[in-house]
């Protein structure tokens, strides 16, 4: 699977979370400046997933029908 997908792939299955505690536990790994995972994003995929998660924090979801129509 390529990068892209992949990424596409991790949003989605956030997007469909429904458990604040693994929200929070996503949330601190991604802004872990030790995590390796967080190293290899560049600045504007680091600033979207924290949007992301600030949004999801908030309550603020999208179906994955418009998701992946945005995405497309």
């Amino acid at each position: 699977m390529d990068p892209q997908t992949s990424k596409i792939e991790l949003a989605k299955l956030i997007l469909e979370l429904e458990d604040p505690k693994l929200i929070k536990k996503i949330h601190q790994l991604l802004l872990d400046e030790n995590s390796g995972f967080r190293k290899s994003l560049t600045e504007l995929e680091k600033e979207e997933i924290k949007l992301g998660i600030e949004q999801l924090n908030r309550g603020e979801r999208i179906s994955l029908e418009d998701f992946l129509k945005k995405v497309s």
